[in-house]
């Protein structure tokens, strides 16, 4: 492994890579994988499905912030997802890191909308994957569930190419838009983004989430919506 490399291997503050419970989970889902592609893939694929997304979990303390908080949450938001995923893949020797990108959510939902005040959605976060000399964005955020209810495409992965947000949902409609990306990192950079949350959104990062069912809101909206074409 070269020395550049090395650092996407390392274990950090927020990428506990050797944490028990994150080590034992990565071996687990692993079982039987002989490849570092089939490995991630599998792990894609537990993390994506495991862990309920769930925006309203915001908690950007470090503890909170930290890949063994969230496998033991079950749940979380993108970026809480992709540490995970990161840390899942570091603690199995794949290299890993994190990337951020703003997006644009056509399909946000009316509780998130207001609570933001915004639907650009920036600091969103995937996991970058080293596999077969290359690096691959996967993006676990969404749970097949949730995609189910919010009519919209699930993101799978292969290994070989980026795994990144449909443009459009299962009906046609505009979903995401990619405005730009901020980088890959080899740690969380938790207090740029915690400033950028603080400068750009009108919510009080440090305040009480909404405390209803995301997934069940989603469907409820998405239901409506549907209802209303007809």
């Amino acid at each position: 492994m070269s020395a550049d490399l090395q650092q996407f291997l390392t274990p950090t503050r927020f990428i506990d890579a050797d944490h028990t419970a994150v080590m034992a989970y990565a071996h687990t889902h692993s079982v039987g994988a002989k490849t570092d592609s089939d490995k991630a893939i599998r792990l894609y694929y537990r993390v994506r499905d495991d862990f309920r997304y769930n925006p309203y979990s915001l908690d950007l303390s470090i503890k909170g912030m930290q890949a063994s908080t969230v496998l033991a949450n079950g749940e979380g938001w993108c970026v809480n997802k992709a540490v995970l995923l990161t840390a899942c893949c570091r603690a199995l020797v794949i290299p890993a890191r994190l990337g951020f990108a703003d997006v644009v959510n056509h399909l946000t939902s009316e509780k998130l909308l207001k609570v933001m005040k915004s639907n650009v959605f920036k600091w969103h976060g995937y996991s970058s994957i080293f596999l077969n000399n290359q690096w691959v964005k996967a993006t676990p955020a969404f749970n097949i569930e949730l995609c189910e209810k919010a009519g919209i495409h699930p993101l799978e992965f292969d290994g070989m190419h980026d795994s990144i947000y449909h443009e459009f949902d299962k009906a046609g409609n505009k979903h995401m838009e990619y405005q730009h990306f901020r980088g890959e990192h080899a740690d969380l950079p938790l207090k740029e983004m915690t400033e950028t949350f603080k400068r750009d959104y009108a919510f009080n990062a440090s305040e009480p989430m909404p405390t209803e069912n995301f997934h069940d809101a989603v469907a409820r909206e998405h239901a409506s919506s549907q209802r209303t074409k007809l």
